[in-house]
């Protein structure tokens, strides 16, 4: 009706210029002429149109008999079978059979962001060491997705899997599978949000940012593994923010309620704390511990921040109660053009550590102390540019790296004085000496030669325990990796 009435009109505004318009024509003689006009204007209108077209016509202008096309694309709506469905949330109130496991409504509104990142690695030493069970060997270490929803203006949803070591096909090696975190956040405003769900644990820098392809060395550094035990997410939910005291400073906070962490029957050793991690599925002592960071920056390029873990475990022993961790750290960011400074020192405190350690002392470390401080110089030789521009541009530069690192897993050389032995305190070193190029930002090719001291030579790391006594850490050599996020 709208096509019709749109053609009468043009019709009757064009009569005064056309050959058949007379004076002594009457109303009766124009009607027909129009309607004529008309009808041959739409049917050649109906020869052009496209059936899609003709049955959103016939929706609009005849409700009683509604006739939807025939849908060619993706069935990403469910909704489409009645009039007045289509008004009706995706949920249980959809109706039908076979297409309800498509009521779902990313489908039909998006919202979800995938990503992530891969690295591969190969090394060349003369040992093992802290990181590297095996000594001359490729490794596919990592490659985590990261899943991105922005649900709303308030809410918002990340998760990170991350599958080690080509995952738990035992038949491959040692290889895990987990859900690094998953978040959902409630913005209120700047000062103050809500978070809530598989966390990181805010203790120390490393942490939250421990992405292979971000950071500019293979391996990470020890006391992020053994005082800080990197990867760490526990369950829980709290608040997270950001102020500004003045118009160049800047300070963020986060802190949450957590799960307490939990003993594996090795207990907490000369290793660290990793044994204790992962209180995701279930609090197994009922005690909340209380984990936050505190992050300063008075000016840009300048950031010191503080964080602490505390709360109540159980060791593997139940008959000896529950003991307490505590963990404190200092991390720092310093950068001025080209060179950056950062590092890392975190302490532990551990009350009833039951810990069988390799010495078979039953009594496991009270407390432990590690640190590192890194140097980056980043450059791009302009001659690279002219000699070979498609592969050096404006985006890429290279790194040159320097880290110094120390960790003691006993500071109170408890395990020594109980055993009347050589002890299993782990006193390391490492140097790391290191280059690597970034042909964009977001990929890094690493060189490092690593230079590892052990004062204590005894055991052997291979996916987080110690076995053997014979076999120290000290495996000096040669590590490259390639990292990139997709």
């Amino acid at each position: 009706m709208k096509i019709r009435s749109i053609l009468g009109a043009l019709v009757i505004a064009a009569l005064p210029f056309t050959s058949v318009w007379a004076e002594n024509m009457t109303p009766e003689d124009i009607k027909k002429l129009v309607d004529e006009a008309v009808t041959k204007r739409l049917l050649e209108h109906e020869r052009r149109e496209s059936p899609v077209e003709r049955a959103i016509e016939q929706k609009e202008g005849q409700p009683e008999a509604v006739q939807y096309p025939t849908p060619t694309g993706p069935m990403t709506d469910i909704r489409v079978e009645r009039k007045g469905e289509e008004k009706v949330q995706l949920g249980f109130g959809s109706t039908g059979s076979g297409k309800l496991v498509y009521a779902k409504p990313f489908l039909s509104a998006p919202k979800a962001i995938v990503g992530g990142y891969v690295d591969v690695m190969y090394n060349n030493l003369s040992r093992q060491n802290l990181d590297n069970p095996s000594r001359h060997s490729f490794g596919q270490q990592r490659l985590v997705p990261f899943i991105y929803a922005d649900i709303t203006d308030h809410i918002k949803f990340a998760a990170e899997l991350e599958f080690e070591r080509g995952g738990t096909n035992a038949a491959q090696g040692d290889g895990s599978m987990t859900i690094e975190f998953a978040q959902i956040d409630y913005l209120v405003n700047e000062p103050i949000n809500l978070r809530a769900g598989i966390l990181l644990m805010p203790v120390g820098k490393f942490n939250l940012l421990h992405d292979s392809p971000l950071n500019d060395l293979v391996d990470r550094p020890m006391v992020s593994r053994i005082i800080i035990p990197s990867t760490w997410f526990e369950a829980g939910a709290g608040i997270y923010g950001s102020l500004y005291p003045s118009s160049q400073s800047k300070l963020d906070y986060e802190v949450y309620a957590v799960n307490g962490m939990s003993q594996t029957a090795g207990g907490i050793t000369d290793l660290g704390v990793r044994s204790a991690r992962g209180s995701v599925s279930r609090d197994r002592d009922d005690n909340k511990a209380v984990v936050g960071r505190v992050a300063f920056s008075p000016i840009l390029g300048i950031e010191v921040a503080g964080s602490g873990f505390h709360g109540t475990y159980k060791p593997s022993t139940a008959t000896v109660g529950t003991g307490r961790i505590s963990i404190f750290a200092l991390d720092w960011t310093l950068q001025k053009g080209p060179f950056e400074i950062i590092g890392e020192s975190a302490w532990s405190r551990i009350s009833n550590n039951d810990a069988t350690t390799v010495t078979g002392s039953g009594i496991g470390p009270a407390g432990m102390q590690g640190y590192y401080i890194q140097g980056n110089y980043h450059f791009m030789p302009e001659f690279l540019k002219k000699w070979a521009p498609s592969h050096f541009t404006d985006a890429s530069t290279f790194t040159a790296v320097v880290r110094w690192e120390q960790v003691d897993t006993d500071t109170d050389d408890r395990t020594r004085i109980a055993s009347n032995t050589v002890g299993n305190r782990r006193e390391l070193e490492r140097l790391t000496l290191a280059l690597n190029f970034r042909p964009i930002e977001d990929t890094v090719f690493k060189f490092d030669w690593q230079f590892n001291t052990q004062k204590n030579a005894q055991g052997l790391v291979n996916g987080g325990d110690f076995s053997g006594a014979n076999n120290p850490l000290n495996g000096n050599g040669f590590l490259v990796q390639a990292a990139t996020y997709f």
